[in-house]
């Protein structure tokens, strides 16, 4: 791969701890790598060259949580819910009927339009989720077209309970015939702990037999109430647990004082018209914070985290650099990534996006404005 200089960047905003946003900058890529970031004028010769024309240049956003995995639509549903209807999590188990039906080809060519579509956004790392399938055999698909397509592949058998299944015997299912079949394709595991789907006993449970086999931790927590996915994630180390709308004095500090990710998803919040979670007080306690699309077919049907990172300034009172450092160093953290992915660093991976604005404030400032004018993805352009 030839290296090439990317010049006149505007305004260039590494997320490196301590750096300001520079000014009249530019950087290399060589070798799917980041070489050299300094000033315009000093910049080295390279193979080829890329005038920013004066744009803002940013880390990819890495999309820590989404469920690209599924087949079928639930348009219906949403406007059901505008009109009045509450959010609860049976909406899944439609899904899951579209899901079993579909061919492997039809699941793969969904999740490969999604990710194009993430990408055109500026999304350089994508993690996606099995948990549409909720029977071995899809639950395998699944987790095998993800891994050909996301960057992270986690494993969500523990979604819902399937229609006429035990519990009992469902738990019993996750944490054994389907936890094996998936495990050479997928680096986490994830629970929907939550009332109407899996209490507390249940997930730790599917938590444990996860890490045994090798996979790393993740939880879906305080979405729709005080479900006690907040204190399990901490009390077992979880990389990362996401919603978290439902907060204690208590949970809060226990987040500021581990390193478990508190990942918002505020686009759901929009769709289902549930409480924001409490992102300020989060980062005043001094919690590490991401932010990421949750882009499914029923409670947040966007692949957009430019729309997320505008929410997350306009609705839960990120500044701009707060929400900016979520959607890619947060994002980053909740999936064990510790190559300078969400950065931008010497040494580590050319994966950034250019806007066709002058400043990454132009996010939240235009909200809703197409901005990304190029992407680059492990130092190849992709859009």
């Amino acid at each position: 791969m030839p290296s090439e200089l990317i010049a006149d960047i505007g305004e260039l905003t590494t997320l490196i701890d301590g750096e300001e946003r520079r000014h009249d900058a530019a950087l290399v890529i060589d070798d799917g790598r980041i070489a050299w970031i300094g000033a315009a004028a000093a910049a080295p010769a390279a193979d080829r060259r890329f005038s920013a024309a004066g744009g803002a240049v940013l880390p990819g956003w890495v999309d820590s949580h989404s469920h690209l995995v599924f087949a079928g639509d639930r348009s219906a549903e949403f406007e059901e819910r505008m009109a009045g209807r509450p959010y609860s999590a049976g909406g899944i188990r439609s899904t899951v009927a579209a899901t079993r039906a579909a061919s492997d080809d039809e699941l793969r060519a969904n999740l490969r339009r999604l990710r194009a579509e993430a990408e055109r956004q500026g999304t350089t790392t994508l993690e996606t989720k099995t948990g549409y399938g909720l029977d071995v055999d899809t639950e395998l698909r699944s987790a095998r077209i993800a891994a050909e397509v996301a960057d992270v592949v986690t494993f969500l058998g523990a979604h819902v309970v399937p229609d006429g299944v035990d519990s009992r015997a469902y738990v019993d299912l996750v944490t054994g015939p389907t936890l094996d079949a998936v495990r050479p394709y997928v680096r986490f595991i994830d629970v929907f702990c939550e009332e109407g789907a899996f209490d507390v006993d249940e997930s730790r449970e599917v938590l444990l037999a996860g890490r045994a086999a090798g996979l790393g931790l993740r939880v879906h927590g305080n979405q729709l109430g005080h479900s006690g996915g907040v204190a399990l994630a901490v009390e077992l180390g979880a990389a990362s647990v996401d919603h978290v709308n439902h907060l204690s004095a208590a949970d809060i500090d226990a987040l500021a004082g581990s390193d478990t990710v508190a990942t918002l998803l505020p686009a759901t919040d929009l769709s289902t018209r549930e409480p924001f979670p409490p992102a300020r007080e989060l980062i005043d306690a001094g919690a590490t914070v991401a932010l990421a699309s949750n882009a499914n077919p029923g409670s947040s049907y966007t692949t957009s985290m430019p729309f997320c990172v505008a929410t997350a300034v306009l609705q839960l009172r990120l500044t701009i650099e707060e929400a900016l450092r979520a959607a890619t160093v947060g994002g980053g953290r909740a999936l064990g990534l510790d190559d300078g992915t969400g950065t931008l660093v010497v040494g580590g991976p050319a994966d950034l996006q250019l806007l066709d604005a002058p400043s990454a404030s132009h996010l939240a400032y235009r909200p809703g404005v197409p901005l990304t004018r190029a992407v680059w993805r492990k130092g190849e352009r992709v859009v």
